[in-house]
């Protein structure tokens, strides 16, 4: 048996949506708790879309240079598993929460990646993300020559992804996760079931390729 990549759907606002992802086979959930963002979702959402997770199905919550009570106030009122920074964090406001967490780089020309991993020791991953004018769901991918051979973190390849091109990023990168938003809706925070049916499909297409 070779690597299974794991599968983030990142961005999700709606129960039913929540119910699809995991029913095709997403292994976590985030939700966005970045005001700025048009997937940002309130606490009242979050806990309805917590209510129906199942077991052994992790909950991320996105955060983008948020203040550490909010965090800690999310934290206590929806029972998120993971934390997501998605901005500027030093790793101080990273930890101290109570939960692990995982860092995303806005990956660009002249971004060491490696040591900017080795500012995050205590991080559980590196998500690598398209540089975007704001933060994440941009839709755009980035040019994967930058991801350096070896990471001191577990990759999370993100940034543009989709049914389209997943499945070489896995045969390419074998990254722990995947991370996909934008290249799994119909609009906005509304995701698409054929979509996000094709993007697990090309995983594991990727992954299959990988193992031969």
């Amino acid at each position: 048996m070779g690597h299974r990549t794991r599968i983030k759907i990142c961005g999700i606002t709606r129960v039913e949506d929540a119910i699809a992802a995991v029913r095709l086979g997403a292994d976590a959930l985030g939700l966005v708790f970045y005001p700025g963002s048009p997937r940002h979702v309130s606490i009242a959402q979050a806990q309805a879309i917590a209510r129906v997770m199942p077991p052994f199905v992790t909950l991320v919550g996105l955060f983008v240079n948020e203040a550490p009570e909010t965090v800690r106030q999310v934290c206590r009122e929806v029972p998120i598993q993971l934390l997501q920074f998605h901005g500027d964090e030093a790793e101080a406001a990273c930890v101290g929460h109570g939960l692990p967490y995982i860092k995303a780089a806005r990956v660009r020309q002249g971004l060491d990646l490696v040591e900017y991993a080795a500012a995050y020791p205590k991080a559980q991953g590196l998500v690598l993300d398209a540089w975007v004018e704001g933060y994440g769901g941009g839709g755009k991918t980035f040019d994967w020559a930058l991801i350096p051979e070896h990471l001191p973190l577990p990759l999370i390849l993100s940034g543009g992804l989709d049914g389209g091109n997943v499945a070489d990023g896995v045969r390419r990168f074998k990254p722990w996760a995947v991370d996909c938003s934008s290249g799994v809706e119909a609009a906005k925070g509304i995701k698409d079931e054929n979509k996000i049916a094709a993007f697990v499909a090309g995983v594991r297409a990727g992954d299959t390729d990988g193992n031969s």
